[in-house]
């Protein structure tokens, strides 16, 4: 290089779109930005106001960032060249029933309307669907979009999961991140914890129940604890952020750096756990490739029944989806 002069090389940015800028799109937008998980965030909403509001104010905090994030409003055209796209579409008054399935006319009209327009972006990455019901929706974007399988997911479980490990780290003294547990199947009342797969760094539950009263509960009222606590938070706010924001930025995270962690997301089963043609939320080895490869757990008899139980529910109420344009 001649002296003097500058060479300037340029890098590729991790570019993250949201659709969607309401509690939830909002809440992700943010923790992207405060976490320096991504470079470049794309806000597409249909309120001009609400999301130029929403830009503003993350742009106001760049300067006391970990790392430089530039915001800005797009349409759907903008989002063919991101890595991750995040549709949080919704409308939150329809939750006052206390049941996600109340959603689905409006949520499945509006990825109808859409999906269309992020295809003809060019849009070749992957689609984290946090919208309810979780599993249904999933599964129509995901045969909309014709993106390889993988690329489409869902959060599905993966907050119920979270809302798990508080409850057992509590009840048992011990970490989070020192405890393996799952709630598998729809993210919505059917969902179940499978217990002879919960451990202790190894240790599976019912070894530790013989040797410390702690590991002794009421498994059932822990379960019941994980499956309502969503609408605990929405019994006295309207809404749910924090949990679900942190949720999806995490899963967002995994797939920019290709981290092949295992977490439990919405995704397609192909003959796994003896299911096929549908979204439901298992273990999944996320990476670059989103959902990459479904985790079998080994479950009991009785659990693999009410996992197909789980799933003959998100069936049943997928039926509903033809009917709406």
């Amino acid at each position: 290089m001649p002296k003097g002069r500058l060479e300037i090389v340029f890098m590729k940015t991790r570019k993250v779109g949201i659709i969607g800028l309401g509690h939830v799109g909002a809440h992700v937008a943010y923790s992207l930005a405060v976490q320096g998980i991504c470079d470049e965030l794309v806000l597409v909403d249909k309120n001009e106001k609400k999301v130029e509001s929403e830009r503003q104010d993350i742009a106001d905090s760049a300067a006391y960032l970990p790392h430089r994030v530039h915001v800005s409003v797009g349409n759907f055209a903008d989002l063919g060249d991101c890595d991750v796209i995040v549709n949080s579409v919704g409308k939150i008054e329809l939750l006052e029933t206390h049941d996600r399935l109340t959603e689905m006319d409006f949520t499945i009209a509006a990825v109808n309307g859409f999906a269309d327009k992020i295809k003809a972006s060019g849009f070749n990455g992957i689609l984290v669907n946090i919208t309810n019901p979780c599993d249904i929706v999933t599964q129509q974007l995901a045969k909309k979009l014709g993106l390889p399988k993988g690329h489409v997911f869902g959060t599905g479980t993966g907050l119920d999961t979270s809302r798990l490990l508080s409850a057992l780290a509590r009840q048992t003294g011990i970490d989070h991140k020192s405890i393996t547990a799952y709630m598998l199947g729809e993210h919505g009342a059917s969902q179940f914890a499978p217990w002879s797969c919960v451990s202790f760094r190894g240790c599976p539950l019912d070894e530790c129940a013989k040797r410390d009263s702690r590991f002794r509960f009421d498994r059932e009222a822990l379960k019941k604890e994980s499956i309502g606590g969503g609408w605990v938070t929405y019994s006295g706010k309207k809404c749910t952020e924090y949990g679900i924001a942190t949720t999806a930025a995490r899963i967002v995270s995994i797939v920019l750096h290709d981290e092949k962690q295992i977490m439990p997301v919405s995704c397609e089963l192909c003959g796994e756990y003896g299911e096929n043609d549908i979204f439901v939320g298992v273990p999944a080895v996320i990476g670059a490739g989103g959902a990459e490869q479904v985790v079998e757990l080994p479950l009991t008899d009785e659990e693999m029944a009410e996992f197909h139980r789980c799933c003959d529910d998100v069936r049943h109420n997928a039926e509903h989806v033809k009917d709406i344009k």
